[in-house]
């Protein structure tokens, strides 16, 4: 019996591979963004110690839309926390979804707040 392949199956596959390759430090942490029909999701880990450092999602932002300013707005402010912290650099992990859209916007907005990947 041949299993179907669907977008979700694929997308974690494309995560997986992504996962091999990218590891989060303390010096550089690992951000990670997850997509929803509703909302995006960002947070920043510590691989080694295991623990997530800062989160920022789109329910936190008033008045803010499922789209690329939204999702602008959710990198700025995971940015703004992650420089409270003292995180200056991070790498940046795409979950398996292509760089564009919301994905893209979501890494300018970090950009623009101060983080460097």
């Amino acid at each position: 019996m041949i299993k179907k392949s669907t977008n979700r199956t694929r997308r974690t596959r494309r995560h997986i591979k992504v996962r091999g390759r990218v590891r989060g430090t303390a010096e550089r942490p690992r951000i990670v963004v997850f997509r929803s029909l509703l909302a995006v999701y960002a947070q920043i880990i510590d691989d080694v110690t295991g623990k997530t450092l800062v989160q920022a999602n789109l329910s936190e932002i008033k008045k803010a839309k499922n789209n690329l300013a939204g999702a602008s707005e959710v990198g700025k402010l995971l940015g703004e926390r992650a420089q409270k912290l003292g995180v200056k650099q991070a790498v940046f992990d795409r979950s398996g979804y292509k760089y564009h859209g919301r994905v893209k916007a979501l890494a300018d907005g970090a950009r623009e707040a101060g983080l460097i990947f």
